[in-house]
């Protein structure tokens, strides 16, 4: 079974490949389809063979390139409209676009889906998913990021001065964890049947598998990206929203379903510290990046201006980050807090024009929590700097 998940993978590429490679242009819906799913499959690719590439690498440099990894599929979409805004200022709203839908629906749908499948997984008295105390380091530096990113909005604009912050706060982020023992699950699927190869094959194995999938991300990203968008114009759906929730659906797939498949195991603390740990990459790593491409492609410093629609983006997502650190300050993400999390961002799903209504509940909602658990709050603070 393992085998044919990892062939499965590789043929879910070999379409847009085909495609990409010939230089066919075929109908944008379409074409979205193809690359959306090489994406998918070359993200799986790279998720297994990260896995296993903790069995060969330092701890810390495995912390470091893991964090990298986790966000690369989801970054070379964004990095491709980051780099376009510099020719074209419409592409500026499709990187914040996806830039947000990435981290919303992170939180408010991966987050609440861990929670379910551990209830149903013990049904008998469950009060929700504990973390370990290792994981106040990610809580700690969301909080951090989060605290940051509200005066992106105020200023209205993505600059050099925010991709300093936020690489400063990923930076220190990298060094904490890198000091810290975690758990680390057991390999599932193909991540195990490579594990389990003889040393210089599982090597060479993982190398492979990181080229390759580094390769079709590479040659996906930007067809993907404008196929996204036509697809939007031809259909005659916003693509603003296309490109904020579709394109993070493709590229984060593959974290969501290991992350279930550790909760179902029984490991819901190793799933739920995963996409928490996806959060911080993500609000630091991801959104740092976009003003410095933004500027190689322009060719010189400069910013990228927001409009309203933007800001109340920004806006949305801070708030959303906000609740999300108060409810996990305890370490323990309770059944109450995913349902309020799912709630509110399916609300915001279906209504896109009460971005700010429903901050201001996130916020609300988050200062009470804060009250509620201020004794968490000293050790989520001197986890910022003291293990």
């Amino acid at each position: 079974m393992p085998r044919t998940w990892f062939v499965l993978s590789i043929l879910m590429t070999v379409p847009a490949m085909a495609v990409r490679l010939t230089g066919t242009h075929i109908a944008p819906t379409l074409e979205a389809a193809l690359f959306g799913l090489a994406i998918l499959g070359a993200a799986f690719m790279l998720s297994w063979a990260a896995e296993v590439a903790q069995m060969d690498i330092a701890q810390s440099l495995a912390v470091a390139i893991l964090a990298l990894i986790a966000v690369l599929p989801e970054y070379a979409v964004d990095l491709y409209f980051a780099w376009m805004a510099a020719k074209d200022p419409t592409y500026g709203h499709y990187a914040t676009a996806n830039m947000t839908g990435a981290n919303r629906l992170l939180v408010g749908f991966g987050w609440p889906v861990i929670v379910l499948i551990a209830w149903m997984r013990s049904r008998s008295k469950f009060i929700g998913v504990k973390l370990e105390q290792s994981h106040r380091t990610e809580v700690a530096f969301l909080g951090l990021a989060t605290v940051y990113s509200i005066w992106i909005p105020i200023k209205g604009r993505l600059d050099l001065f925010d991709m300093f912050f936020l690489l400063l706060i990923f930076t220190g982020y990298v060094v904490r964890i890198s000091g810290v023992a975690h758990h680390e699950p057991e390999l599932l699927g193909p991540a195990k049947w490579v594990g389990e190869m003889p040393v210089l094959r599982r090597r060479t194995m993982a190398i492979l598998m990181f080229v390759f999938s580094g390769a079709v991300i590479f040659l996906s990203a930007e067809r993907f990206a404008e196929s996204l968008v036509a697809a939007g114009k031809g259909w005659g759906i916003d693509e603003f929203l296309l490109v904020q929730w579709l394109a993070p659906l493709a590229s984060e797939a593959p974290e969501f379903i290991v992350a279930a498949i550790w909760t179902w195991r029984g490991d819901a603390e190793a799933g739920l510290g995963a996409l928490v740990s996806s959060k911080v990459n993500q609000w630091t790593l991801l959104v740092g990046t976009i003003p410095l491409v933004y500027s190689i492609s322009l060719g010189h410093i400069g910013s990228l201006a927001l409009d309203t629609v933007q800001k109340h983006e920004l806006w949305l997502t801070s708030a959303q980050s906000l609740f999300a650190v108060a409810i996990l300050a305890n370490l323990s993400l309770a059944w109450y807090g995913a349902g309020l999390l799912l709630v509110l961002f399916l609300a915001q799903l279906v209504y896109p024009d009460i971005r700010m209504e429903v901050s201001a509940i996130y916020v609300a909602l988050a200062l009470l929590v804060f009250v509620r658990d201020r004794r968490h709050l000293p050790a989520v603070l001197r986890a910022i700097y003291k293990s």
